[in-house]
């Protein structure tokens, strides 16, 4: 089935040095780029994350530090990423938790901003899980009826997305075929950053999910207690949720909440 778009959706996946999306680097990205008239481009690039890939990551994806040694490196080609996504939506396998989390901390880290304020984003793991409770390569058997070869290969696995999806629309006559629903129907509990440490409460306010303050509004525990703000500042938490913190904060500032 023909994807009904009304601005491009962009398939991505990432290879990584890990999981830590604070912490880890890209080693490998892919795009599958497809526009309303259904016209595709794709962009593939490994990248050299300027940190040693561990042995455990190596063993995953099959990238090693001596092939990518050469490589250009995240901040290089960040610009580039940049464009090509510029306007479009975003679509991948667990991406919603993993991939455009780490895609805005490479995009941050690189000094070129990112956000999805005016995106939507469709999680193929979360449907797929939602109606059937699979993996990726069992998915791609389930839907496409193909074996997944080279999987954990950026490339091979953004295609393969691509592909469920379609066939997920093809296969479910109550899953609608628009992109905004399905980004409704592939999203968890809401969340105000990407890595789910703030997230909205049934009143649309941001609150806190971890520590101490769990459950509490973000905008009452910085009047409360400023000092949490700094303290999130000079963590190991995500940059763009340090960057939402402080949005929250200017924005209370101007309501004159603090």
């Amino acid at each position: 089935m023909k994807l009904n778009l009304t601005k491009p959706l962009v398939f991505f996946d990432l290879e990584t040095t890990g999981i830590n999306i604070a912490t880890d680097r890209i080693v490998e990205i892919s795009i599958l780029k497809v526009n309303p008239n259904g016209e595709e481009e794709t962009y593939t690039q490994r990248v050299n994350p300027v940190v040693a890939i561990p042995k455990e990551a190596s063993d995953i994806h099959g990238i090693t530090n001596e092939e990518v040694l050469n490589e250009p490196t995240f901040k290089e080609i960040a610009q580039k990423v940049s464009d090509l996504i510029k306007g479009c939506d975003l679509a991948g396998f667990n991406s919603n938790r993993f991939d455009i989390p780490l895609l805005a901390e490479e995009m941050l880290r690189a000094a070129v901003d990112f956000d999805m304020k005016n995106r939507l984003s469709i999680d193929v793991q979360t449907i797929f899980h939602k109606m059937e409770q699979r993996t990726l390569s069992a998915g791609y058997q389930f839907y496409c009826n193909k074996e997944l070869e080279n999987a954990h290969s950026a490339e091979a696995d953004t295609i393969a997305t691509y592909e469920i999806l379609k066939a997920q629309l093809d296969k479910y006559e109550d899953l609608e075929n628009d992109t905004k629903k399905l980004s409704e129907f592939s999203t968890q509990r809401k969340r105000a950053d990407f890595a789910g440490f703030l997230l909205f409460n049934d009143k649309d306010e941001e609150i806190f999910s971890f520590g101490k303050y769990k459950g509490k509004k973000v905008t009452d525990i910085l009047k409360e207690n400023p000092g949490y703000y700094a303290w999130i500042q000079n963590a190991d938490f995500p940059l763009y949720t340090k960057k939402v913190l402080t949005e929250i904060k200017l924005r209370g500032f101007n309501n004159k909440l603090f």
